[in-house]
């Protein structure tokens, strides 16, 4: 059973990540909530924007806001491995005989900023890949661990894609969400400037340790989901299929494969998280329904008719859950064929 002042403790945490955070970005509250899931979820976060939208500030007001070492890799094509999870460096000791010592790169921190990820080569984003996913690297043989809490904050330009490596499908699955950076109205526009055009622009300050990060990272995973809940997120997944016998319409034509497994993972812990912020001790419907976008719009794959046709994913993503409630409100068997 999920203790209440832990809730309440996440709660205050939460809002003060949030507070802090907002005196620097103007708008996004929504993407700011879903970077924060990701943080204590455990995940890696892709934020897809035009230039100058505010994503690598964004990144860095976070880090200033958690007592924790932060590094920036500015992804280039002439970047390499070795620059990201560092080298085995020739060092004499006092009596002038030679040995290798390990140099470490800059992932060695608890938040990386991966800035314009796409436009290293594979290979270069392997190296990082690999960190996002097993915490620790290998080098000569001996693999390193990461420190925790550890998190990847993935920038990438949708528009300058000229000379540039998209990340492939199985890379892009190892980020728990996927985030699109709007335009400013016009509001938001005029506040910027303001902020940015004075002469001392807006500070933050530190509101969590790595100790506290963890401890709440760990109460995220304490909180139930009800049998029926964690069904509708089932059903979403295999909404996303085509060869599941209830997908919808839309799959059927526009949809090659579908997500994976960790789409699931995704929907339940950013679920997870809006329930705790919400001050409730479990999942509900409606937090699984509101991490259906940020979760599955890297991990649904259009065949060659919905790429022709320029089938928006954030509205096939729709239908799918309109077709995962369908199918239990007529108690449908689910299954593969």
């Amino acid at each position: 059973m999920v203790e209440e002042a832990r809730v309440e403790r996440f709660v205050r945490a939460f809002q003060a990540l949030r507070r802090e955070i907002q005196k620097v970005i103007v708008g996004h509250e929504e993407v700011i909530d879903q970077v924060l899931a990701c943080l204590f979820s455990g995940g890696h976060v892709l934020l897809e924007g035009a230039p100058g939208l505010g994503k690598t500030l964004l990144v860095k007001t976070l880090a200033e806001c958690l007592d924790l070492t932060f590094s920036r890799i500015q992804f280039t094509p002439d970047l390499m491995p070795a620059d990201i999870v560092g080298t085995n460096i020739i060092m004499l000791d006092q009596a002038e005989r030679r040995y290798f010592q390990f140099q470490h790169g800059p992932i060695f921190a608890h938040i990386i900023l991966a800035d314009e990820v796409n436009r290293a080569t594979p290979k270069t984003q392997s190296a990082l890949l690999e960190g996002m996913q097993e915490r620790g690297v290998t080098v000569a043989g001996t693999l390193h661990p990461l420190p925790s809490p550890f998190l990847v904050l993935a920038t990438q330009n949708p528009i300058e894609m000229e000379g540039t490596y998209p990340l492939p499908e199985a890379q892009l699955d190892r980020f728990l969400f996927k985030l699109h950076i709007r335009y400013p109205v016009l509001a938001e526009l005029n506040e910027i400037i303001d902020r940015t055009t004075r002469p001392h622009e807006p500070g933050v300050q530190q509101v969590l340790n790595a100790t506290e990060a963890e401890s709440l990272k760990e109460l995220v995973r304490e909180v139930p989901i009800a049998t029926h809940v964690r069904e509708l997120a089932s059903l979403i997944i295999l909404a996303t299929h085509p060869q599941w016998e209830h997908a919808p319409e839309v799959t059927r034509k526009y949809v090659r494969y579908g997500s994976s497994p960790r789409g699931a993972q995704a929907l339940v812990l950013g679920g997870k998280v809006r329930a705790l912020v919400s001050g409730r001790f479990n999942v509900s419907t409606e937090d699984i329904k509101a991490m259906v976008l940020p979760a599955l719009r890297h991990r649904v794959i259009f065949n060659f008719e919905g790429e022709a046709e320029g089938i928006n994913v954030d509205y096939l993503l729709q239908e799918v859950v309109t077709a995962a409630e369908e199918a239990i409100r007529h108690g449908k068997e689910v299954f593969l064929r």
